[in-house]
């Protein structure tokens, strides 16, 4: 792809800042919160967009004429400096290019949104769960080196070094849109550190990424919920708490049930239920919505259902696969001690990719 290729693209894009800067003029938008925060959001988003942009044919023009003077130049000095120029440029065009592909299809609405993770063991026994505490792992090395910030609200181990389950969220700059592939089954091959057999098992854990909502998206009424306290339990069921700290809170209208145990204080708890308890309820408000548009979804690959395989972790084979994508990486290592962000981005590409496809189809 050339610039000359996302040159329409880009015209039109213009044409819309053009539209939200005239917006954001407007002294009334800012009566609407939402509205005022959506608009301001889209017009950074472009702004950013067109920078990289300008910056990508700004980097070829500049390559083009470094490769220019090495065809002509003789000096072996100058010509090492020149191909050293060359070769750096080369690899931010690269990077460029890659940037500018992804951010030209109309982004999710929850890109920018915070997220709330969930993984469970689910199929192997006691190896899923010990799979399970290295996806946590995974995520939380990968946060710690996007500079993010990541809080466990929900952690419940098992007696083998695993997890029974747990729940965190992520905060910082676009975590949804890095982390919204990461939503099904994932699938490890291995053997177990419980098989004294040597035998390679094949174990799975369910993940689930959702985006955290904002208390201004979401008008849950005091009257429409049921709050229930109850003693905090450990692995095992023994109790680990001589108060009633642990909160379950029930949305009546929706059956949608979040809890938490993770504090020692009750008021703690219930701030981490609440937030678990609004994403859900914007997950099954957003899952209708798209069942409601189920036609216009089927280009798009994947779903994100947490009951579909979409990768699996070989570690006989050094290999990670993510099904969705026909994507294959051999750093497996690397990956599963948080170096994961050019296997998303690949993946980002890839999906970018189709749903531009899908749009020029529309648009013929």
């Amino acid at each position: 792809m050339t610039p000359e290729d996302v040159k329409g693209y880009i015209d039109n894009l213009k044409n819309k800042f053009k539209d939200l800067e005239i917006k954001l003029s407007d002294p009334n938008i800012y009566s609407n919160q939402k509205e005022s925060r959506d608009v301001t959001r889209e017009h950074q988003r472009l702004a950013k967009l067109f920078a990289k942009y300008d910056r990508w044919v700004e980097v070829l023009n500049e390559l083009s004429e470094n490769r220019q003077m090495h065809s002509e130049e003789q000096d072996e000095e100058l010509l090492e400096m020149i191909s050293l120029d060359i070769e750096e440029l080369n690899k931010e065009a690269i990077s460029l290019e890659k940037s500018v592909r992804v951010a030209i299809v109309p982004p999710d609405p929850n890109d920018d949104k915070n997220i709330i993770v969930e993984i469970r063991p689910a199929a192997g026994g006691d190896e899923a769960g010990i799979f399970a505490g290295d996806m946590y792992r995974l995520y939380s090395k990968y946060a710690e080196i996007a500079n993010w910030k990541l809080e466990t609200l929900e952690y419940t181990g098992n007696d083998v070094g695993g997890l029974k389950g747990v729940m965190f969220s992520i905060n910082g700059d676009d975590v949804y849109s890095k982390m919204k592939y990461e939503s099904g089954v994932h699938r490890v091959q291995r053997i177990p550190t419980t098989e004294s057999g040597g035998r390679v098992h094949t174990s799975t854990v369910t993940v689930s990424v959702l985006p955290e909502a904002e208390e201004v998206e979401m008008d849950i009424r005091t009257e429409d919920l049921r709050i229930d306290t109850f003693r905090a339990s450990g692995p095992g069921g023994q109790c680990v708490n001589t108060t009633d700290s642990a909160v379950r809170i029930t949305h009546l209208p929706t059956g949608t049930t979040a809890v938490s145990q993770q504090e020692k204080s009750q008021h703690k708890n219930k701030d981490f239920a609440m937030r678990i308890l609004r994403a859900r309820i914007l997950e099954k408000q957003q899952a209708e919505e798209a069942a409601k548009q189920a036609a216009a979804k089927q280009s798009q690959v994947g779903t994100g259902d947490r009951s579909e395989r979409i990768r699996t972790y070989n570690y006989p084979q050094n290999r990670i696969t993510d099904h969705r994508f026909g994507l294959n990486s051999h750093d497996l290592p690397k990956i599963m001690e948080g170096e994961f962000s050019s296997f998303l981005e690949d993946i980002a590409l890839i999906d970018s990719e189709k749903k531009l496809e899908a749009l020029n189809k529309e648009d013929k």
